[in-house]
């Protein structure tokens, strides 16, 4: 029988996930395990019937509309990492408007002196950290969708977005660009909300390209991650395979790599007198550049010192990664995105680790999951996870009843092992 579902907008959903996954304890005493509680909070997935595919859907996101109208305060930090020097920016959500700044993306305004020095609190509301996709910022449209239901009054959170450097309309101070293993400024971010805001519940989202940086922040951190639980949403996975499957099509090739190719070029136009400063970057090269691919091997290889954009592909992928996970993650991919591929996501990796959990639909596209009226399907979901995990888990009782590996590399006997975070297998007998 020939399934028409799609002709109503009926998505089917698949999980993934391990037959034994950790226990959530609620704060009325009672035990539900990961994978039961995102069955119960993720709703079921019913898109505009005219988009019936992943094209329709992805490109649908050109539609510009005005959206959520969140307004930001933007701080400068200045890394402290000697390996990774430079400037990243962060945008707080805050909750009155401000002179319009022309220097900034609309309704973002730097803080003042006096509200820098003002910048902390002793309260306990919950804060969500937010990373954008590829060359994207704070305002961009599939992200103020997905956190402004948290950030209304009655709902109670704090939220601010860290931007990928030379992002947003931010000032780029070395000759290097974000990349997707750039979880330092991630790092160093929430390490300075937990001086500033000691009692607050952290939590993370990300978006495509900074759903893997948020992914391989998590996994780095491992037992010791700040983050109580992060939602991920078309995280691309395994790049390599990505971008392969993506140069395989007409369509892949000359509309999705070509767009995206676009897009970090006219950031590297923006950036190109500080990025040329790299004696590696070849100017002609990059001038030729048409497609994203083009862009990774010859500016991003050779300013993040990868011999090939395949190089840099495999380092910076989460798919490994996740291996190392240890809070409570929930991955939400649509399996016809035609950017983050489903031939990327990693099923058997979701069917091992019982701190994460897999939400694939038969629909949506890539950011997209677009419904009659024009919302977003996927900003529901991931907002009525974190506001019931908020609201209902013990994360003190969750953690002592479910206490993290203590080995960040999966053993198999005496001999050699695969540590997710080297990406490597590596016999510890002959290696320092």
């Amino acid at each position: 029988m020939v399934n028409l579902s799609w002709i109503y907008g009926h998505a089917k959903t698949t999980w993934a996930h391990p037959t034994s996954p950790i226990q959530l304890t609620t704060k009325s005493g009672d035990e539900v395990s990961l994978s039961e509680f995102c069955k119960a909070t993720v709703p079921e997935c019913h898109l505009n019937p005219l988009l019936f595919n992943g094209h329709l859907q992805t490109c649908y996101t050109a539609i510009k509309e005005e959206g959520p109208a969140l307004t930001y305060k933007r701080k400068t930090f200045e890394s402290d990492d000697v390996n990774y020097p430079g400037q990243f920016t962060v945008d707080f959500v805050a909750r009155e408007s401000s002179p319009k700044d022309d220097t900034l993306p609309k309704r973002t305004t730097y803080y003042s002196e006096k509200e820098l020095e003002q910048i902390g609190s002793l309260d306990s509301k919950p804060m969500i950290i937010a990373l954008h996709g590829l060359s994207g910022g704070s305002h961009e449209l599939y992200l103020r969708h997905a956190i402004a239901p948290l950030l209304t009054p009655e709902a109670g959170w704090e939220g601010c977005v860290i931007n990928a450097r030379g992002c947003a309309m931010s000032k780029l101070t070395t000759d290097r660009l974000f990349n997707a293993r750039a979880s330092w400024d991630v790092r160093q971010l929430v390490k300075w909300l937990r001086v500033k805001f000691p009692n607050r519940q952290l939590y993370g989202i990300g978006f495509s390209l900074g759903a893997t940086i948020l992914t391989n922040y998590v996994a780095e951190e491992g037992a010791s991650c700040e983050l109580k639980a992060a939602v991920v949403i078309s995280s691309p996975w395994n790049l390599e395979v990505s971008n392969i499957v993506l140069q395989s099509t007409w369509v892949g090739l000359n509309l999705y790599c070509r767009v995206l190719g676009g897009s970090v070029l006219k950031l590297f136009e923006i950036h190109s007198e500080q990025i040329l400063k790299n004696p590696l970057i070849d100017e002609k090269k990059v001038r030729s550049i048409r497609f994203l691919y083009e862009f990774d091997r010859y500016v991003q290889g050779p300013t993040w010192g990868y011999p090939t954009e395949g190089a840099y592909y495999r380092d910076a992928s989460s798919v490994d990664a996740l291996n190392n996970v240890r809070i409570p993650l929930l991955a939400i991919n649509a399996q016809d995105d035609p950017i983050a591929c489903n031939e990327a996501i990693p099923y058997e990796e979701f069917k091992l680790n019982p701190y994460a959990v897999l939400c694939a639909t038969s629909m949506g596209g890539h950011l997209g999951w677009f419904q009659i009226g024009g919302k977003r399907w996927f900003a529901q979901a991931a907002t009525d996870f974190l506001k019931r995990f908020e609201t209902d888990v013990d994360t003190a009782a969750t953690a002592t009843k479910n206490p993290a590996l203590n080995s960040n590399a999966v053993t198999l006997g005496k001999g050699p092992r695969f540590d997710p975070l080297r990406r490597r297998l590596h016999d510890p007998a002959i290696e320092p």
